[in-house]
């Protein structure tokens, strides 16, 4: 017999709610955000094309997939954060997979999270943090490191989710508890449920969705009690086929080459889908691997050595795949390279960024100088999905790629 922990009953009591299918599609709703976004844009050819789709009725897509669940008001990877990014039509949801101090696979963005995005630090478990809570003091922030290696499963269970979020002025481990930024909300934290990688699938399938999980680096060094780097990749990949989920569901992703080569080797039916993410725009400790995204002669290994290697998905940041010319959004020599070898590409994240008055931030870097007003979401997302030709787009809030998407017949 299983025992049920809150978080897997309350997937249970998901699952009962949708089971028949209809109710999971009959649930899907955009919400006021697309239409706020479209009244913003530019009269021309895309604001008609969006104004006119706007009553139509919403479906679930593919090409809208939630990051993290619907993060931009919810609590990451929480059971709450992923019904809401399925009912605002997302096809595909994440689970950034990580490991407890046992070994066991659990959905958190890093390993060395827990101190932002869990009550750890307000908890008997802050003794077992790896480095513990500092106040700030002078100019030095508040600080701490806690993962989720140091804890069990059973330890991690108890944690209380919350947005991912610091107050680095904070001198107290409750005030540390703050910080959340101004354009997100703590408004449904309460009662939001953490999950397990294997819990995810579950929920997961019960919403009609399909799956990206992320094989996360770890913080602690590999081997971690004989529990290797291929242990891991392969562990991740050994849930889906517990649960019986086909591979052509499942898009697998990791940052590291070596974990996508892995699965192309040695369970083909999932490396055939591997998402290699891009991070090669961060320098290493030589140097080497910094990629310019409009320079093909500083793309190591190329876009055709990595197809020539079984790597079908690339997955780069927003700004990789676009710059400006004549005051237009277009493609970067990154995305053609890409398209030439015949990858398929897939863009992160829209609606991460916040307001975008003043040039969007990180996300919006190359294309800062058009970046003006929240509707430039819209312009770039038409030049991802028409010129780019990316196959989809992780999004904080998927309603607004959702609403293109249904729109454009995507």
């Amino acid at each position: 017999m299983r025992i049920l922990t809150p978080a897997c009953g309350f997937i249970l009591t998901a699952t009962a709610a949708l089971s028949d299918g209809h109710a999971a599609s009959g649930q899907i709703d955009y919400g006021p955000r697309p239409a706020y976004l479209i009244d913003k844009l530019a009269d021309g050819p895309l604001k008609e094309k969006l104004s006119s789709c706007i009553g139509q009725t919403p479906a679930r897509s593919d090409f809208s997939i939630g990051h993290r669940g619907a993060p931009l008001m919810f609590p990451e990877h929480t059971v709450e954060a992923n019904v809401a990014a399925a009912r605002m039509g997302a096809g595909i949801l994440e689970c950034d997979v990580t490991f407890t101090g046992d070994h066991e696979l659990v959905c958190r963005h890093a390993q060395n999270d827990l101190h932002t995005t869990t009550n750890i630090l307000v908890t008997d478990l802050a003794d077992k943090c790896t480095t513990g809570f500092t106040p700030a003091a002078g100019d030095t922030g508040a600080s701490a490191e806690c993962r989720t290696s140091d804890l069990t499963l059973a330890e991690f269970r108890t944690l209380s989710p919350k947005m991912d979020a610091a107050d680095k002025t904070a001198t107290t481990p409750e005030a540390y508890q703050g910080g959340t930024a101004g354009y997100r909300t703590d408004l449904y934290t309460n009662g939001a449920r953490t999950m397990t990688h294997a819990e995810s699938i579950e929920l997961f399938k019960s919403l009609g969705t399909k799956f990206t999980p992320e094989l996360k680096s770890a913080s602690v060094e590999m081997p971690h009690n004989g529990f290797s780097q291929a242990d891991y990749a392969q562990k991740m990949v050994d849930e889906y086929k517990a649960a019986n989920i086909p591979a052509s569901d499942v898009w697998v992703q990791s940052f590291d080459l070596s974990d996508v080569l892995y699965w192309i080797e040695n369970e083909p039916e999932f490396g055939a889908q591997a998402v290699y993410l891009d991070d090669r725009y961060e320098a290493s400790d030589d140097d080497e691997g910094l990629i310019d995204p409009m320079d093909a002669a500083t793309f190591k290994p190329t876009m055709a050595e990595l197809a020539g290697m079984g790597v079908n998905y690339i997955a780069p940041p927003l700004w990789m795949l676009v710059t400006t010319q004549d005051g237009e959004i277009v493609p970067s020599v990154y995305a053609t390279e890409a398209q030439d070898a015949g990858l398929n590409i897939i863009a992160w994240t829209m609606e991460r960024s916040g307001p975008l008055t003043t040039g969007g931030g990180w996300y919006y870097q190359s294309i800062a100088d058009v970046t003006d007003n929240d509707a430039v979401a819209y312009e770039l997302l038409d030049v991802l999905a028409q010129d780019v030709k990316v196959k989809g787009v992780f999004s904080d809030w998927p309603a607004t790629v959702t609403f293109y998407a249904n729109c454009m017949g995507l």
